[in-house]
């Protein structure tokens, strides 16, 4: 479930300390010092492997995610609308534009890490439903432990695998599928179809889209066989993702949208290009050209995407 990227502005100096240190602490508590007290890391072996949760050192009820040493996600306990990484971002921009404002929606995520993205639905769109399937029990158990959920927001947490718990949804029950889920930093290979997909958009309202965290390097052929396959199963597709990315000049995310209905390109890019780490979108035959022909994955032969090199999370 290891989420790729780095944040928009940057993970905290005091964390990557932390995390360069390899001192970790193996509950939750405090340690003092100047006269104050000063939050500890907290870290616990999970499914996954070893899961952390790192403080920001800039924002008192701010967390850092990390599994095996990888950055997840961040959370900001007394701000939930705070998205400091920059796909998690993008995908808070996919989320605003779902609907009116303030209007509930039904939101299905696929993969939880620390529930940032439920979180921040949850604050922006109260009353809104929303379930997550996650995979790893003992990760849902150790964030619910450290990180709880607002009691007021409508969330369910099912620890199940991500395909098998999008079957279980009704037809036309979403108004919004988010996938997020990594294993061992990989997209597992049963989640990048073409009949993975066709599920989802069963699943989605006629009006619904579609949102998926993808993670890819030079020369891109995942990614472009991504956007191939949301193309066989979706008609308007968007992604965005840094320009370096865009290059092809290192590993990184692309936030892919998909719907059967006309999407809010011209939004959608302003918003993205205005974030403290800007990206770019692209959509119709900029984006058609970018696949290069690639083919459609179906199950037959779907596979992972690729590892990340190591130094992604090298600090810098």
């Amino acid at each position: 479930m290891a989420r790729r990227g780095a944040p928009a502005r940057g993970r905290s100096k005091a964390a990557d300390k932390d995390r360069a240190g390899g001192a970790r602490a193996k509950g939750r508590g405090e340690r003092r010092g100047s006269g104050r007290a000063e939050r500890e890391p907290v870290s616990r072996s999970v499914g996954g492997g070893l899961a952390e949760l790192i403080p920001d050192r800039e924002r008192p009820q701010g967390w850092t995610l990390l599994i095996d040493g990888a950055p997840q996600s961040h959370v900001d306990l007394d701000d939930p609308t705070h998205l400091i990484f920059a796909y998690q971002r993008r995908l808070g921009h996919v989320i605003d534009l779902a609907a009116l404002p303030l209007r509930p929606l039904h939101v299905l995520h696929l993969g939880g890490g620390a529930f940032t993205l439920a979180r921040y639905t949850a604050a922006t769109r109260p009353r809104s439903t929303q379930q997550i399937v996650e995979l790893d029990a003992p990760l849902v158990q150790f964030v619910r432990d450290h990180l709880p959920l607002d009691p007021q927001a409508r969330v369910r947490v099912r620890a199940t695998d991500a395909r098998e718990g999008l079957g279980r949804f009704p037809d036309g029950w979403a108004d919004l599928v988010i996938a997020d889920v990594f294993s061992g930093a990989r997209t597992p290979a049963h989640l990048t179809s073409a009949e993975f997909l066709t599920e989802v958009r069963r699943v989605l309202k006629p009006e619904g889209r579609y949102a998926a965290n993808l993670a890819d390097g030079p020369p891109l052929a995942h990614l472009r066989g991504q956007v191939a396959t949301a193309a066989a199963v979706f008609p308007e597709l968007a992604l965005a993702a840094d320009p370096v990315v865009w290059r092809g000049r290192r590993f990184g995310n692309a936030v892919l949208l998909a719907s059967a209905l006309p999407l809010p390109v011209a939004e959608f890019t302003r918003r993205v290009a205005s974030d403290p780490h800007p990206g770019r979108v692209e959509h119709g035959r900029a984006l058609t050209d970018f696949t290069g022909g690639a083919a459609v994955v179906t199950d037959a032969v779907a596979e992972p995407s690729p590892a990340p090199p190591p130094s992604v999370f090298e600090n810098p």
